[in-house]
């Protein structure tokens, strides 16, 4: 592959990478449930670690970072599982950009940029099943608190500014 394609390549994964991400800080606002928002926290920790990678990896190859593509549009609806169609996109947004970008990570020949990439991706499958545990109601899913306190509530739609 030439450096031209390979950073177009990765500036195209950044974009893609870059929309998941913005998606899903959008979506954490509407996202009540503790453990739930707790996932979609450490989720997007996880993103800004991959777009950190990517922007290395350009920078490496003297390439500037891509434009950033358009904020994330959502349709809010009502209720106490308004969340539910939210969270049920982004699990089918992370399997669509895996399965789309897997071909084209084993196609890579620059080893380090594929290893870094398979990484990437292996962890966005782990970002997804999460989200589908989620949407099946499963409780704990970052693990259990070892203190037996159990549910710890709700995140509040507002938060508190101080004085």
């Amino acid at each position: 592959m030439k450096p031209t394609d390979l950073v177009a390549l990765l500036q195209e994964c950044y974009r893609d990478r870059l929309a998941i991400a913005e998606h899903h800080r959008a979506v954490a606002v509407h996202v009540p449930g503790y453990d739930i928002n707790n996932t979609y926290q450490y989720v997007i920790n996880r993103e800004e670690t991959h777009l950190e990678w990517l922007a290395a990896a350009l920078a490496d190859l003297g390439a500037s970072l891509p434009a950033p593509p358009d904020g994330p549009s959502l349709t809010i609806q009502r209720g106490k599982d308004a969340w539910r169609p939210l969270v049920q996109e982004d699990a089918k947004r992370g399997q669509a950009f895996v399965a789309s970008w897997s071909p084209r990570v084993e196609a890579l020949s620059h080893a380090r940029d594929q290893t870094m990439l398979r990484l990437m991706l292996g962890e966005m499958q782990e970002q997804t099943r999460l989200l589908e545990q989620a949407l099946s109601g499963e409780p704990n899913l970052l693990g259990r608190d070892g203190t037996g306190a159990g549910q710890r509530g709700v995140v509040a739609g507002t938060r508190w500014m101080g004085d």
